[in-house]
């Protein structure tokens, strides 16, 4: 008896064994596709190392393209109309941006040249979905998508002059149950009308309520889409720490239903993050289904005139007058420049994030990778719309080994596109390179990219990314941008 008692789950987990290494070896398989003998591509990328954090295929590769789409992954030779040599090279998804502003012609250049084919705006957002996709279509350079925005919503229900962020009563002035009302359905409509997500940034709205923020998740939970907030506060001030308004979205997450996903968790916490990176750690272990994202950078930014600037801002961030630069001329303030400037109204770069947290975030493996890019609204606008993606390539992968090359694709590719895909099922196809994905690829050299972009010269364009792909068409080609090419298409959520 005791032989016989043995003898079964033994052969029972052989069998168990057999079967998951027959499952390993078709998964693989499916990656791959057989063409017919003699098939011509539109493109092959012959010889790259092709890494694709979905699969883990890290190996040299052949890769054929038709269509917009990948058709082929092989160690065979094929054959194209057109052939990029990629030996040396690794050939990897096109980046997914999930955090970016500046959604103009001049910043998808810098973006492509930073081995972004997707960028998205989903923190601020856009009142007029449709219009915003169609001031866009047939004329981009790399793939765009945005959210409906709470901020912007606010500033037209309640009636702000501001041109992007809010400068009057939509920043500080409470909401009626009628146009808290009026805002749910202008949000749900926008959802209607394929917003990727719900745009949200309540720092920029501190007199929304808690039932005002509730109100725009419940509009998200019921259409499956993700809310992508800019937290009530910044700063370890108590009580109005970034701890405290992480702690806010996470409830409003858990009482709704809504996925939620945090901006810029570093410039949130600051020397607290990583207080608010186990708090968001602790959320996902209770099943919640919250993400966040980082910048590659000790510094943010954003509008002097911004409700972020609210008296007592100093003693929140932990930081001065000097600690600001301005955008239009690179001079760092005073008092009195401080209070000239921001009747003016501009951008700053705001030198307040330690770099050790920065480190801790990049190198976090369920941290994505966001550039909160702006518009070129002054020579000396921060550096991390122009070079989020190379920086972390370059500089935290390869000279500082605080994370591997294949997390840190990961965190831009894979991961953004899974927090999209349920509510947009364009997703599937991003952020993987595998048979039937849209051939959007980024071709770079490991040894050699890196950042150029800096705080004192921010307008250069990244190294090492030597060709990009959108929808199957070269937009960088040997490290130069192709002229009067708009491959790019609109990532959108399905129009109800």
């Amino acid at each position: 008896m005791p032989r016989e008692k043995r003898t079964v789950p033994l052969t029972l987990k052989r069998i168990l064994l057999a079967a998951l290494a027959v499952a390993a070896i078709l998964a693989l398989a499916s990656t791959f596709h057989a063409q017919p003998q003699g098939t011509t591509y539109d493109l092959v990328i012959a010889n790259g190392r092709v890494m694709d954090p979905e699969s883990g295929l890290d190996a040299v590769r052949n890769v054929g393209i038709t269509g917009g789409k990948i058709a082929a992954i092989s160690s065979e030779t094929l054959q194209g109309k057109e052939r990029i040599d990629a030996k040396g090279l690794v050939v990897a998804p096109g980046f997914i941006d999930l955090h970016e502003h500046g959604q103009e012609p001049r910043n998808y250049q810098f973006q492509a040249h930073d081995g972004v084919t997707t960028s998205l705006e989903l923190e601020v957002g856009t009142s007029d979905v449709d219009a915003w996709y169609a001031q866009r279509e047939g004329k981009s350079l790399i793939n765009f998508g945005v959210s409906v925005g709470h901020i912007p919503v606010r500033m037209k229900v309640i009636g702000d002059p501001g041109e992007f962020l809010p400068s009057d009563d939509a920043a500080h002035k409470p909401a009626t149950p009628e146009q808290i009302a009026e805002m749910r359905k202008q949000i749900e409509h926008g959802l209607q009308r394929g917003a990727l997500a719900v745009g949200m940034g309540i720092n920029y709205t501190e007199a929304a309520s808690h039932e005002e923020i509730l109100e725009m998740f419940r509009a998200a939970a019921n259409h499956h889409a993700s809310v992508h907030v800019h937290v009530r506060y910044a700063g370890m001030l108590e009580p109005q720490t970034g701890l405290a308004a992480i702690e806010e979205v996470i409830a409003a997450a858990a009482t709704t239903g809504a996925p939620l996903h945090i901006v810029h968790i570093t410039s949130v916490g600051l020397r607290d993050t990583p207080q608010l990176l186990a708090a968001v750690e602790g959320a996902r272990k209770q099943r919640l289904d919250v993400t966040t994202e980082c910048y590659p950078y000790h510094a943010s930014s954003t509008f002097l005139e911004s409700a972020i600037f609210d008296p007592g801002w100093q003693e929140r961030q932990g930081i001065t007058f000097k600690d600001l630069q301005w955008v239009k001329t690179g001079e760092r303030l005073t008092a009195e420049t401080f209070a000239k400037y921001r009747k003016e109204g501009g951008s700053v770069v705001i030198f307040n994030i330690p770099e050790e947290d920065v480190r801790l975030a990049v190198g976090n493996p369920m941290v994505m990778i966001a550039s909160d890019g702006s518009r070129f609204n002054g020579p000396k606008v921060h550096p991390r719309g122009q070079a989020s993606f190379s920086r972390v390539l370059g500089h935290y992968v390869r000279e500082e080994k605080t994370l591997d090359l294949m997390t840190a694709l990961r965190k831009m590719t894979l991961m953004p596109a899974q927090r999209l895909e349920k509510r947009a099922p364009i997703f599937l196809n991003k952020g993987r390179i595998r048979v039937g994905a849209d051939a959007d690829i980024t071709i770079f050299d490991p040894d050699r990219v890196i950042d150029k972009a800096t705080f004192e010269e921010p307008l250069q364009y990244s190294e090492g990314i030597e060709f990009v792909l959108v929808n199957g068409v070269p937009v960088v080609k040997n490290g130069k941008l192709v002229d009067n090419i708009f491959p790019g298409k609109a990532a959108r959520a399905p129009i109800q």
